[in-house]
C-alpha cells in the first residue's frame, strides 16, 4: 500500500478519534464548579462537611503542617469564619495531620457537633490518633475569627498504626467510622460516637474492602455518610464509590457490597468530599491554593 493511500486511512480514523473524544468531553466530562477556595489559608484542603445548624456552610481544613483551626466557607468558597480549637499541649502547632471532618449529633440532645480527624500518619508509627470533638456554634456563619474548646478522644488501632483520610460519622447507629488508606486492602474500622472527653478506646475492626487499581492512585482519601446515614462516599485520588443503605444494615456490611462509581473530575490533589444537608448531591475540592470546588448530584 502507497503512503498516500495509508495517509488516506489514517485521517479519517484520527477525525472520528478526535470528535469522539471531543464528545465525550463536552456531554460527559462537564461537571458544575460553584466556586473556588478564596483564601491563601486554605491551601491544603483534606476535608469538607456541611453544617447542620448554618444553611449553606460547609467546614474545611488544611492537612499536616497547619495548626489547630478548620475554616467555615460557602460553597461559592468564600471563607466565613476561621475557628481555632484547642489542640494537644505536647505536639507542636496542637495538631499533627488532620486528615477529615465531620459533622452530626452528640452528647447534647439536639445540639450540633463538629468531629475533627487528627488520624493522617504517613509512616504508620504513632500510638494513637485523636478524634476532636467540636460543639458547633451558629456565629460561625458570620464571624470572622473564633476560639473553641474541645473534647478529644484518643483512638487506638487493634493491628497496629497506620495512615487514614477519611472519618465518617453514622447517625443511624451513632458511630464515628474511620477506613485506611494504603495498602491493596483498606480497613473499616468504628468507635461509638458517645464518650467522655480524653477517653482512650481501642477501634473495632470490622471489614476489609478491596478497589481495583494501581497505587497510589487507588489509595482512599475522603469519605462522608449523609445525615440521614442512608448514602455513603468513598474517594480515592481517581475515583468516587457510593452506597446506598439497606435496612437494618451496619454501614461496613453497606459498603462490602459492590459500590457504584460516579462521575469525577479528577483533581489536584482531591482528599475531600461531603454531602449537601439534604444528601441529593455532593461537593470535592483539592489541596493546591485556590482551588476549584465541583458539585455533583447524587443517584436518584
Amino acid at each position: 500500500m502507497t503512503r498516500s493511500k495509508k495517509l488516506k486511512l489514517i485521517a479519517p480514523l484520527v477525525i472520528i478519534i478526535f470528535v469522539g473524544a471531543f464528545a465525550k468531553h463536552r456531554l460527559f466530562d462537564r461537571v458544575a464548579q460553584s466556586g473556588t477556595l478564596q483564601s491563601k489559608q486554605m491551601d491544603e484542603i483534606s476535608g469538607i462537611a456541611a453544617s447542620s445548624i448554618n444553611p449553606n456552610i460547609y467546614y474545611v481544613h488544611n492537612d499536616s503542617g497547619d495548626t489547630s483551626r478548620f475554616f467555615a466557607i460557602t460553597p461559592d468558597g468564600k471563607l466565613k469564619t476561621t475557628i481555632y480549637f484547642t489542640g494537644a499541649n505536647n505536639i507542636y502547632l496542637g495538631v499533627r495531620d488532620c486528615e477529615d471532618i465531620a459533622v452530626g449529633p452528640g452528647p447534647s440532645k439536639g445540639k450540633s457537633y463538629v468531629y475533627i480527624g487528627d488520624i493522617g500518619d504517613n509512616a504508620g508509627r504513632w500510638p494513637y490518633i485523636t478524634i476532636y470533638r467540636i460543639r458547633e456554634k451558629k456565629s460561625w456563619a458570620t464571624d470572622s475569627l473564633a476560639h473553641a474548646d474541645t473534647e478529644p478522644l484518643y483512638l487506638k488501632y487493634p493491628d497496629g498504626p497506620k495512615d487514614a483520610e477519611t472519618l465518617m460519622l453514622d447517625p443511624v447507629e451513632k458511630l464515628l467510622c474511620i477506613v485506611s488508606k494504603r495498602k491493596d486492602t483498606v480497613s473499616v474500622y468504628t468507635t461509638p460516637l458517645m464518650y467522655t472527653a480524653k477517653d482512650t478506646v481501642i477501634l473495632t475492626k470490622r471489614a476489609q474492602l478491596f478497589f481495583p487499581g494501581f497505587k497510589p492512585f487507588k489509595w482512599i482519601t475522603a469519605g462522608d455518610i449523609s445525615k440521614d446515614g442512608k448514602q455513603i462516599l468513598l474517594k480515592s485520588y481517581e475515583k468516587v464509590y457510593y452506597w446506598k443503605r439497606g435496612p437494618k444494615e451496619h454501614i461496613w456490611e453497606t459498603m462490602l457490597r459492590k459500590p457504584d462509581e460516579l462521575h469525577y473530575k479528577v483533581e489536584k490533589q482531591g482528599e475531600a468530599i461531603g454531602f449537601t444537608p439534604d444528601g441529593k448531591a455532593y461537593y470535592t475540592t483539592s489541596e493546591g491554593v485556590f482551588a476549584p470546588i465541583y458539585y455533583y448530584e447524587t443517584p436518584e
